[in-house]
């Protein structure tokens, strides 16, 4: 009997995933548990660990909050996008596209400015729109979870003239729905980047220019958000026609690894492993559970951990309570199969399509009969605009550049990582004023005020709205 693993990992590499199942199985166990437990009880252990956490954490706790620390505990307790936007005063529009292959994704849409309400929810504004889609095992909040509103990226497109929509891909909080098959099924759940890029970009880009009777919008993506670009641009060659410019915040592509070599050599090794520990539906998702009963500063420490260990990230760059504001909203669901997906790309070095032959060679020779499709990203006709974090581990902005066409343009942020990007300190001053430039170039329009005039507007309004 043959073992496909054997003789491809170490002792310590099975002891790992020995200890990865029993952690698991223990982890499935205590979840059900805890679902039969009654709320007292689990209020209780919440009210336990916060005080176990303020005896031993070194941090004195302040007697008056700060401005970010109330803003922080609001965030915290907003259950969707809606209420995150109400906290800066800004009432949004919610629309529900059908795909093609019969998906329901939710679009939010911001098209009004603070304190003001369209009249006409779900037409054209006239304005120039802008599109801006999440990463992976996110959702549209990410966008919106700032503890101060000069930080957030939408709500400052908005203050500076532009319709505003946010994506989401399909499975997530606010896209959990198909015509064909319940979310409890493992038929939902067959999907990868291949899905996102034949169906969900190209048909939400359609219902906005349908609603705005825009002719072009200009496109956002944080991550896997750029690489659904990069993968929907490269094999729609009308989607060009249609997006006056791309503009790739911490850009995915083909990504080098993960920083955990244990992890990074197991997944390498056999990408559909992940199918073995996590089934064929959605991964990691107890994590709302866990979110929801952890302490959140206990919360944010271990996410920190988890970031660091699996990608050598320190997140120096974003303030601890915009940590325990947007982790709250950091994770929705996914498909095991999209992270399946990621492994197969790195394991090849090659931003390429899903590959469905699990039992092809992972042993390259100098001949080879078969190779997954990819994307052919150098056919993007769209303008590009990288923006990336020289420290950010998942970026390889040479290998990247050199599977993009020439007329991309890649500016380096110095000192960011990964999420500094959506929620640094300085975005406000390193980020955004990037992006409005890159804006005012390619989508033509004129801006109402200049950069530091708006957000300094945006600020002054949005922290009358912060109150106790």
């Amino acid at each position: 009997m043959h073992f496909p693993l054997f003789g491809r990992i170490s002792f310590r590499d099975y002891a790992a995933l020995v200890f990865g199942f029993t952690f698991l199985a223990f982890e499935s166990v205590l979840h059900y548990i805890i679902l039969l437990l009654p709320k007292p009880v689990i209020n209780w252990f919440y009210r336990r660990s916060r005080a176990l956490f303020h005896r031993v954490s070194a941090e004195k706790q302040p007697k008056h909050r700060s401005p970010e620390k109330k803003a922080a505990d609001q965030i915290l307790k907003a259950r969707d996008f809606g209420e995150l936007c109400a906290i800066w005063g800004y009432t949004h529009e919610e629309h529900v596209v059908l795909t093609k292959d019969g998906y329901l994704l939710g679009l939010h849409r911001l098209p009004s400015k603070i304190g003001e309400k369209k009249k006409n929810p779900g037409t054209s504004t006239g304005k120039p729109v802008v599109y801006l889609h999440h990463g992976l095992l996110m959702n549209s909040e990410v966008w919106v979870c700032l503890t101060d509103a000069e930080r957030a990226l939408p709500f400052v497109l908005v203050e500076q003239g532009y319709d505003v929509w946010l994506g989401n891909n399909r499975g997530n909080k606010y896209s959990k729905k198909s015509i064909h098959h319940g979310p409890n099924s493992s038929k939902f759940w067959d999907f990868s980047m291949d899905d996102f890029a034949w169906h969900d970009i190209p048909d939400s880009i359609n219902h906005i220019l349908e609603v705005t009777k825009a002719q072009k919008l200009s496109y956002i993506g944080f991550s896997q958000g750029t690489a659904q670009a990069f993968a929907a641009l490269s094999i729609h060659p009308s989607l060009n026609d249609k997006v006056n410019v791309f503009i790739a915040l911490a850009p995915a592509m083909s990504p080098p690894g993960l920083s955990a070599a244990i992890v990074d050599g197991l997944m390498k090794a056999s990408p559909t492993l992940l199918f073995l520990i996590f089934g064929r539906k959605s991964i990691l998702s107890s994590a709302t559970m866990w979110q929801s009963i952890i302490y959140p500063p206990i919360f944010a420490k271990l996410i920190d951990g988890s970031l660091s260990w699996l990608f050598n990230w320190q997140s120096l760059n974003i303030s601890s309570e915009q940590k325990i504001a947007a982790y709250a909203h950091l994770y929705s669901f996914a498909s095991v199969k999209s992270v399946v997906h990621w492994f197969q790309i790195m394991r090849n070095a090659a931003f390429q399509m899903y590959d469905d032959d699990v039992l092809s060679p992972v042993v390259r020779t100098s001949v080879s009969s078969y190779r997954p499709a990819r994307f052919p990203t150098r056919n993007i006709v769209t303008p590009i605009v990288l923006l990336y974090g020289d420290s950010d581990s998942l970026v390889h902005i040479e290998t990247m550049l050199s599977q993009l066409p020439d007329h991309t343009v890649a500016k380096p942020l110095r000192s960011y990582e990964h999420l500094d990007i959506l929620w640094g300190k300085n975005v406000h001053r390193d980020v955004i004023p990037q992006v409005l430039d890159t804006l005012r170039v390619y989508c033509g329009a004129s801006p109402e005020e200049d950069d530091d005039a708006v957000v300094d507007n945006c600020t002054n309004k949005c922290n009358e709205l912060v109150v106790e």
